[in-house]
């Protein structure tokens, strides 16, 4: 008997193994799922009149899940009250917590967050709507949001309509319709009603659905929107396969219009003027810090000190609002605190600039003397290696020579010269301290040209830099294909704290004509002054020329990928300027050439660009853009299956 339940349970096992090796799935799998979930039924029903369910159910035919709702769900009218949204199973389950307003058609736009739940497969632009009135308003607009400044796409921008015609309701009431712009910038509103609207785009930070805080970024237009629709036609065709038509059939359907609304979004520059801040975080200076531009500088009176020819102003961004007071006295870098009264303009309760005085203290974080001790033994440092080298050769000199007294050891003024091997033709040199200059002798500063082999002075200029008080520049007329040299002499600088340079020199050559190339665009469609950005491969400026009887010319390129962007400067500040709400004021307007040209070495290209031959959302090339359009999600190849 066990030796017929050993065969038994022998051959149950082999029935095993044979029926899984016959079982073995096909390699090829199955098909790929590929279509999206279909919309079966909902309660209420799709575009339901007087209907009052706060809580609406929508059904599908498989099982499903929502894609980033909080970021892609957009229900109109605007909700206070954050709805609840949950997929369950085949269903998508939305509550409204706000209470239902009487004789309003909802819309609950899904965009793509619809997918199924395997492959991932969304349902693009599906929205569903009720009424809670006996009327359906079944009318629709839509367009783009660009980034004023770089005609970047905006993504998950608020776009909104308000019936209110007034300046104001933008500011003091929530939008009623409202949609979100895709990853394309482009947006649709719909469930909107006959009549004219003003149209508004809101990066909502406090979600009250108007424009209140001075950091959101807004956009508006200056025309009324009036909604319309339209009778069209299309060509719908079926297919027998990949290659053979079955029919073609025309169908008809409405449009809605308007549905290329331009919108440009931008921040607002807001002057309220107010000290942010003051620090000393080294004895020898301290800085001041304005949140606003100001006309002049702050008035200052020292407590403990007298303020008379006491500091050196730097005003970091040409504008008095980041100021660096580097101190001059040796007495007061060693005093620990700066008592002092400033006065200045103050933005008041009213939004009007009117004159304040503040007491305040700058204490130095750390003490003089550690200062000059860390400094010291930085400066040390880099002269290490000179100083090995000077001990090599003490060992090779004669042990018979008596020992002489050791020098002082000299620290030098620290000078960061740019004077690069490689120069360009159109290139200036520069000389850049870690403090403000107290003397810059020009006379011990030597530019000199290398005419076969002896080197030949030639001239120059020197300017102080306009921003950077702690920068002087070196001008000079450099020929392509010739070797130059700087020299300037031992203690031609003093720094304001008493160190003089060592004597510097570098050796430069200029490159060769025939490795530059240049760009010349001829420009229609710009009435007044303008200038254009010559842009490098990631849209960051390169080389800013003005518009000049309809051209922009750039000479001197290094091969490479450039693009362009035109700027309208209609206040003539060679600056792109922002815009206003309040004053009605659009920013300045931004045009890109639609290509990015391959420059070549040796070669010039002309270029013809009328800057309204596209529109603007077709303009940017798609290599510069940083804000991508959002790739289909890929399908996962059933050939990979696993057994």
């Amino acid at each position: 008997m066990k030796k017929i339940s050993h065969q038994l349970l022998l051959a149950a096992g082999l029935l095993i193994i044979i029926y899984s090796c016959a079982s073995i799935g096909r390699l090829e799998g199955g098909p790929i799922d590929e279509e999206p979930p279909v919309f079966i039924g909902s309660t209420p029903e799709q575009a339901e009149v007087n209907s009052n369910r706060n809580k609406i159910t929508i059904e599908f035919d498989e099982f499903i899940k929502l894609d980033k709702p909080g970021e892609k769900i957009v229900i109109s009218p605007p909700q206070v009250q954050q709805p609840v949204i949950k997929a369950n199973g085949r269903k998508v389950v939305v509550t409204l917590e706000d209470s239902l307003k009487p004789n309003t058609t909802y819309t609950i736009d899904f965009a793509d967050a619809i997918q199924d739940n395997n492959e991932g497969n969304p349902l693009e632009n599906f929205f569903f709507t009720f009424s809670t009135g006996e009327r359906l308003d079944t009318m629709a607009v839509g367009g783009t949001v660009l980034n004023a400044s770089n005609l970047e796409p905006v993504k998950g921008m608020m776009v909104g309509l308000h019936a209110d015609l007034a300046d104001s309701a933008f500011t003091t009431k929530a939008i009623e319709r409202v949609g979100i712009t895709n990853s394309r910038g482009q947006f649709s509103i719909r469930g909107v009603a006959p009549g004219k609207y003003r149209i508004y785009a809101l990066q909502d930070a406090d979600r009250n659905y108007y424009f209140n805080q001075p950091t959101e970024v807004i956009a508006f237009n200056d025309s009324l929107i009036i909604p319309s629709m339209e009778p069209r036609t299309r060509q719908d065709t079926t297919w027998l396969d990949t290659l053979t038509i079955d029919t073609i059939a025309t169908v008809a359907y409405t449009h809605f219009l308007p549905d290329d609304i331009l919108l440009r979004s931008f921040k607002e520059v807001h002057h309220r003027q107010r000290l942010a801040k003051s620090e000393r975080l080294s004895p020898e200076k301290f800085s001041l810090y304005f949140t606003a531009p100001a006309d002049s500088l702050p008035r200052m009176r020292g407590l403990n000190f007298d303020e008379k020819d006491a500091f050196i102003v730097e005003d970091l961004t040409g504008r008095n609002d980041t100021l660096c007071y580097w101190v001059k006295d040796s007495l007061l870098i060693k005093q620990d605190t700066l008592c002092m009264e400033l006065s200045y303009l103050y933005t008041d309760s009213l939004n009007q600039l009117s004159p304040r005085t503040d007491t305040i203290n700058v204490v130095s974080k750390t003490s003089f003397a550690k200062l000059m001790e860390k400094k010291l033994e930085e400066e040390k440092k880099k002269q290490e290696e000179e100083e090995k080298k000077n001990k090599r050769r003490k060992k090779e000199e004669n042990d018979s020579i008596p020992p002489q007294p050791e020098e002082e050891k000299i620290i030098f003024l620290d000078t960061d010269v740019y004077a690069p091997n490689s120069l360009d033709v159109y290139d200036y040199l520069s000389v850049t301290l870690r403090e403000p200059f107290a003397n810059f002798n020009t006379e011990g500063i030597h530019v000199r040209q290398k005419v076969d082999t002896l080197w030949e002075d030639m001239p120059f200029e020197v300017e102080h830099d306009t921003i950077d008080i702690k920068r002087y520049n070196i001008y000079a007329d450099w020929q392509p294909e010739n070797t130059y040299e700087l020299v300037i002499d031992s203690a031609s600088i003093y720094g304001l704290y008493g160190k003089f340079n060592n004597t510097i020199r570098k050796e430069m050559k200029t490159k060769k004509l025939d490795e530059y190339g240049a760009i010349f665009y001829n420009i229609t469609g710009v009435n007044g002054p303008a200038f254009v950005e010559l842009l490098d491969s990631k849209d960051a400026p390169v080389r800013q020329v003005p518009v000049v009887d309809g051209k922009a010319d750039f000479y001197y390129l290094a091969p490479g990928k450039y693009g362009a962007r035109l700027i309208v400067d209609t206040n003539n500040n060679e600056v792109w300027d922002t815009g206003s709400y309040k004053d009605k004021r659009q920013p300045e307007m931004v045009y890109y050439y639609p290509q990015v040209l391959d420059l070549k070495a040796n070669f010039d290209l002309t270029q013809d660009w009328d800057v309204r031959a596209l529109p603007l959302d077709r303009q940017k090339p798609l290599e510069l853009k940083k804000q991508k359009p959002d790739e289909k999600k890929k399908k996962n190849n059933n050939n990979t299956r696993s057994r």
